[in-house]
């Protein structure tokens, strides 16, 4: 066995075969894949081997696409390389047998539309002649996607692998990792049974066994082994050899053909977590025991869609360990440690999303990024909480145990909470506060104590009308009328100092740093191609000394993102990055009547000439000492007021006190994001992301291009400014006051779809509701009429000036 490579993968599942066949084909040959024992003895092997493509963001659909060219591509080959996957490309059925259900397939109608996928809604009689053997009682409806398949995974597996070795790429089975090696906060090889491999790059990619071989890098990984069952039928009359696969949701189970015979597998609602401290050494090509018991509840609801079941001739069980996470999506991309990278956790979709994991984490390793917004499945989402095992098998036995339930916007997990809390958490518990959690925050969305103020007949139709209460018009109507006090605890806030911060941070951020202090800095951070990394605000507390805070769940990745730029541009003894998130409570206060309510509590001035809008300063209200930070998400006079934890409780008594007489009201986030739709604020993940660049999403105020440094991704936005956009994010207004878009809405003009919905709400103060889309710039122009799909239902509206409200920002600067 090689002793040095450029690479080296661990794991011969089909996440390692597919980054090694997918490095190989991008001319990186120097790759040692090595498997503890022998290839797909993991949980490759016992996969059910379903191909779905349609997922709930366009990026990951885009993976589950790639996937399938990259399925199709090795069927076409195999008669040349003898090397089959088994593709079957018989489509795919999604059946609802309720209303709600039926809602839920209508809205992913209308996401497949900007997703470029062929799918089509069904009517009952029309599902069934796709799929004579179900029983069509109770059947609403049902989406038709022809381009989903099944395939052998252990073939895929093969041919894969085959397709590296033919590439040079070296395989080696039999040989376990004991140990990888770090130095100075870099990875340079593993410890093997078979001796030591130098590397400069390594990816755990051995699924459930994963976090064992990450721990060796110091690198924890929040993924379970769960149960998943699954049984297989001899021959049953009527399965031929084109019948698609059927999902069930509404009775938690699934269908596909299997050697004339079907394989019928589901998600129960008692999930069986397995050896979740550590997966034995000699668990290779091993099931677990047939729980009979378990099953029983799926073979019922399956039985009774497909009634030929009950008298069909079973060969196996197979019950299997699959990797989960706590959020029921992939773990993927580099770690703290750099050069350490992980391809894990594929949550029983891994055989529908390796072809396409293949493809990111093969850009990833040569290119340092992904080359798509890979948010939603990066490492970097999942914060320290999660070295805590009970946590994340309680998380992860939720997400299994609701695989198939119709998840509603702003949905709330329950297990786990609270765990992480505000100072003033009982303050806001006493006002009747409904919380929501983000990164294991406890966090107000709303207070129910504020209900009968707010207008029940604002809540908007449909599904954004869930989880919803008058309470959040009231809240934001204080703001705007008087003033609303919210806890922003759970704000990530990293601390950045040392002798070259100043000069690192104007190499890493697009707008210009090197400020005053008490300077505040709207900025975002940008990666080679131009796309928005990061999204944040950055204070000049001292001459070597920032303070910059970001989105709750961004914390993580930001501070990641900001060190591997650190190592990048050598300043790692010039440079200090600290996460200060949970060292400093937050409360912001906005609103008109924000000063007054601040002035008698302070005897610092707050006028615009000593305290003006974006700036900072300290000061002390009551007997707390606060940094204050003039700035604002929702579009008020207002500040962020950070106090060390300790003082927390005493700062949110101190300010509740003093708004009492001004109508002051607590309020929640929910609030926030409708205040923030209404100024056009942007949100990073869904408004922003690193395939959208600043001009584009009309932030190209806040980039410099002509600032003494050079930064990352200046070339690539010179030359967007200098070429022109061809997109971009607009503000639209519905026609229907009430017809709230949430997300992924297809947005047409004159019959052709044109782009899609990133984010919506209702704006309280303008009377309506409001989204955020991306259109190309020809349909652009302020006044254009177009229609944006929700839940089936095309409806008018139009593209306005942004923002919609206090469009001189008056307001935030009074």
């Amino acid at each position: 066995m090689k002793d040095q490579a450029q690479v080296v993968i661990i794991g011969g599942g089909v996440a390692g075969a597919s980054i090694a066949w997918h490095l190989g084909e991008a001319g990186c040959t120097d790759v040692l894949l090595v498997e503890r024992a022998e290839i797909t003895s993991g949980s490759t092997f016992h996969s059910a081997g379903l191909v779905g493509q349609l997922r709930s963001s366009l990026p990951l659909t885009r993976m589950m696409m790639r996937s399938v060219e990259v399925y199709r591509r090795l069927q076409a080959e195999a008669d040349e390389t003898g090397r089959s996957p088994g593709w079957s490309e018989v489509g795919s059925l999604r059946i609802a047998s309720t209303a709600p259900r039926l809602e839920e397939l209508t809205r992913q109608h209308g996401w497949a539309k900007t997703f470029g996928l062929p799918m089509e809604l069904l009517g009952p009689s029309e599902a069934h002649d796709r799929f004579p053997l179900m029983d069509p009682e109770g059947v609403l409806g049902a989406l038709w996607l022809p381009t989903d398949g099944h395939l052998d995974p252990s073939g895929l597996t093969y041919a894969l692998i085959g397709g590296a070795k033919a590439r040079g790429i070296d395989v080696e089975t039999g040989v376990r990792v004991t140990d990888v090696l770090v130095e100075h906060g870099r990875v340079t090889g593993v410890v093997t049974d078979h001796g030591r491999v130098r590397a400069e790059t390594v990816v755990a990619a051995c699924g459930m066994y994963t976090p064992l071989v990450a721990a060796f890098a110091g690198v924890n990984l929040p993924i379970v082994p769960i149960a998943h069952q699954y049984l297989i039928t001899k021959p049953i009359a009527g399965v031929d050899i084109d019948l698609p696969h059927l999902r069930d949701p509404d009775n938690l189970v699934y269908f596909r053909r299997e050697s004339g015979g079907l394989v019928v597998g589901g998600y129960e609602r008692d999930p069986a977590p397995w050896s979740v401290h550590g997966v034995p050494d000699d668990f290779n090509n091993k099931l677990l025991d047939e729980d009979w018991d378990r099953f029983a509840p799926l073979m019922a609801n399956a039985t009774r869609r497909v009634p030929a079941l009950e008298h069909a001739e079973i060969v196996q069980l197979i019950n299997g360990p699959e990797g989960f996470t706590p959020d029921n999506e992939f773990v993927l991309g580099e770690s703290h440690v750099h050069g350490f990278f992980v391809a894990a956790g594929f949550c029983a979709h891994g055989i529908a999303g390796a072809g396409g994991v293949g493809q990111v984490m093969a850009e990833w390793i040569l290119d340092g990024e992904p080359g798509i917004d890979s948010w939603k499945m990066d490492i970097r989402r999942f914060g320290a909480h999660y070295a805590s095992r009970d946590l994340t098998r309680a998380r992860a036995s939720e997400v299994y145990s609701t695989y198939y339930d119709i998840h509603y916007p702003n949905e709330e997990r329950l297990t786990g909470r609270p765990l992480r809390c505000s100072p003033a958490y009982e303050r806001l518990a006493l006002l009747d506060c409904t919380f929501g959690e983000k990164s294991m925050w406890e966090r107000p969305n709303w207070f129910e104590c504020n209900a009968p103020l707010g207008d029940p007949e604002l809540r908007p139709r449909g599904w954004a009308g869930e989880h919803w209460s008058p309470a959040i018009g009231a809240e934001a109507l204080a703001c705007r009328d008087t003033a609303a006090l919210f806890d922003e605890t759970s704000f990530s806030k990293l601390e950045l100092s040392g002798p070259r911060v100043t000069e690192f941070l104007d190499r890493v951020c697009a707008n210009e740093m090197d400020r005053p202090i008490g300077s505040v800095t709207y900025t975002q951070l940008c990666n080679e191609s131009g796309g928005i990394e990061c999204d944040l605000t950055a204070t000049r507390l001292e001459p070597n000394r920032y303070l910059l805070v970001t989105g709750t769940a961004f914390g993580n990745h930001d501070l990641g993102w900001l060190a591997k730029q650190q190592e990048r541009l050598a300043e790692g003894d010039a440079v200090t990055l600290t996460d200060m998130t949970s060292s400093y409570a937050c409360f912001g206060l906005w609103g008109p009547r924000a000063r007054d309510i601040l002035a008698p509590l302070t005897t610092d001035p707050l006028g615009n000439d000593a305290f003006p809008y974006l700036s900072a300063r300290r000061i002390t209200i009551g007997a707390v000492p606060v940094i204050a930070i003039r700035v604002t998400y929702v579009g008020e006079l207002g500040w962020e007021l950070y106090c060390p934890a300790e003082y927390g409780r005493t700062l949110w008594d101190t300010l509740w006190e003093g708004g009492h007489h001004h109508g002051m009201l607590a309020g929640g986030y929910r609030a926030i994001d409708a205040l923030r739709v209404e100024k056009g604020y942007r949100v990073w993940s869904s408004d922003i992301t690193p395939e959208d660049n600043p001009y584009e999403a009309g932030l190209g105020f806040a980039v410099k291009l002509d600032k003494a440094s050079p930064f990352i991704g200046r070339e690539a936005l010179r030359s967007a400014r200098e070429r022109g956009v061809t997109r971009r994010l607009r503000t639209v207004r519905m026609a229907d006051p009430l017809a709230v878009p949430l997300g992924s809405e297809p947005v047409r003009v004159e019959g052709a779809v044109v782009g899609r919905v990133t984010s919506g709400n209702f704006g309280f103060r303008v009377g309506g509701a409001i989204g955020f889309a991306y259109l190309p710039t020809e349909v652009a122009d302020f006044g254009r009429r177009v229609e944006i799909e929700i839940f089936g239902e095309w409806i008018e509206a139009a593209v306005v000036s942004d923002p919609i409200w206090d469009p001189g920002g008056e307001r935030i600067r009074a």
